[in-house]
């Protein structure tokens, strides 16, 4: 079976607590794009073990820790499938506030649900994602999501980009999440993103803010000066996806975008397309 694991996209994205079990309590809402990793997994009938290999961009860390095989593992703890020879091929650079890995995650377990027939709920998918990471659970519907908690509690929201044109840029910095949460404080708000991100799109550049912004900008500031670029460029709004180092710009329609800017560019097209995709 071969499955295509999206990226996602922050809309706004704020830390409204720090919690007991050593997490922060956000709201942001999530956006899924066209960049996508490319997974494949066959029963491994002559292994005893599920076998994992990954080319494209190059992860760091031992591949036995990778998350397609901590969710393969976690899946196998209450359900009975063959081994699995799994090959990733990855596409959506990490600690780029996109959400790779988990979506890989998302991934597998929906395609195992799937190929071995095992009957499994959206809910009791997401379950099983939530203990592998705060926004696995986004990816078992990949659809736009109003997200609190940890990031797991996910409320459908309507397709608002439809019909705009989306530019991701990447300047191939990673950032630290786990740093990046250390660095922001809580800050209480009176309307929810949920409510913001229904008015008029152009209306958002001062209203949807992503906190992890103004730490990463001053330890990154051509990440923010990219952000700025989209802006010149004619985007109706532009943030940092996640905790970095993505920046996306919306647009009315395709944009021109100048040559410094496109050795940055990951991914482009028009979200209804994209959404689309996704359903």
């Amino acid at each position: 079976m071969l499955v295509f694991p999206k990226a996602k996209i922050n809309l706004g994205l704020r830390i409204t607590g720090k919690r007991t079990d050593g997490y922060h309590d956000i709201e942001t809402v999530m956006y899924p794009v066209g960049l996508c990793d490319a997974l494949e997994l066959v029963p491994a009938h002559e292994s005893a073990v599920d076998i994992l290999t990954v080319t494209g961009i190059t992860l760091t860390g031992r591949i036995e820790e990778n998350i397609v095989l901590g969710a393969v593992k976690a899946l196998r703890k209450t359900h009975s499938f063959p081994f699995l020879k799994i090959h990733l091929h990855k596409i959506i650079p990490a600690g780029a506030g996109l959400g790779g890995g988990s979506s890989d995650a998302g991934s597998i377990l929906r395609a195992i649900n799937k190929m071995f027939s095992l009957a499994l709920g959206a809910d009791e998918l997401k379950g099983i994602a939530a203990g592998l990471g705060s926004d696995c659970p986004f990816f078992i519907d990949c659809k736009p999501a109003y997200a609190t908690g940890r990031g797991e509690i996910l409320t459908p929201v309507v397709n608002v980009l439809d019909g705009f044109y989306a530019v991701l840029l990447n300047p191939g910095i990673s950032v630290s999440t786990k740093e990046a949460y250390e660095n922001c404080l809580p800050v209480s708000r009176e309307r929810s993103l949920k409510e913001i991100i229904e008015i008029p799109v152009h209306e958002w550049k001062d209203l949807i803010v992503n906190d992890f912004e103004r730490t990463v900008f001053l330890a990154h500031p051509e990440i923010k000066a990219i952000k700025e670029a989209l802006y010149r460029s004619g985007a109706v709004y532009s943030s940092m996806s996640g905790s970095g180092s993505t920046v996306y710009g919306i647009f009315k329609k395709k944009p021109e975008i100048h040559a410094a800017l496109r050795k940055y560019l990951i991914c482009e097209g028009i979200f209804q397309s994209i959404s689309a995709q996704s359903k």
